[in-house]
């Protein structure tokens, strides 16, 4: 009779285990580490990292004014969606591709906020993809290309093109 009696509590100290050791181990008062994801793992293994090397496009320089009702830039082989919303008065935009193994745009005028995403559509049909299957991404960089942040992004593998999300003018580039 006596094990009948013992069942609830060896159940009931099981579950308070099992409860208190899924639980924040973190200490009251101290900050807990922010978890990576090992997505770095596979990427870092399978694909390159940096910028992609590509073919030389010509130089292009193109200006064009966008107002409140939004409109589209093309530059080359990208575009510049800005949508309704996005400016609050018309303003004369300036996108230039430099010649160099990066395909990168620049924009002007340097540092325009935008109140509604705007979205940059890049080209790398003419980059050097070597064999990698990774997701092409943009990215925000200084005016050497030394990156600094990564754009939200969708690559188009099929179309070899990538869009990423804007909110404000910069330089940016193409990168794994």
């Amino acid at each position: 009779m006596r094990r009948m009696h013992l069942w609830p509590a060896v159940l009931l100290a099981a579950a308070g285990a099992i409860i208190l050791g899924c639980g924040d181990q973190t200490p009251l008062g101290v900050t807990p580490r922010a978890q990576t994801p090992h997505s770095d793992l596979i990427g870092g293994v399978v694909a390159p990292a940096g910028l992609l090397t590509c073919q030389p496009l010509p130089y292009q320089s193109t200006t064009q004014t966008i107002g409140p009702d939004g409109g589209t830039i093309q530059i080359g082989a990208h575009s510049l969606l800005i949508p309704a919303g996005a400016l609050a008065s018309p303003t004369t935009i300036t996108a230039v591709v430099a010649p160099g193994t990066v395909n990168a745009v620049q924009f002007e005028p340097a540092g325009l906020q935008f109140q509604q995403t705007a979205y940059l559509t890049m080209s790398y049909a003419n980059c050097n993809l070597l064999g990698s299957l990774a997701p092409k991404r943009i990215a925000y960089t200084t005016d050497d290309l030394q990156i600094l942040a990564y754009l939200r992004t969708v690559d188009d593998p099929i179309a070899q093109q990538v869009t990423g999300e804007l909110y404000h003018f910069s330089e940016y580039a193409i990168a794994w």
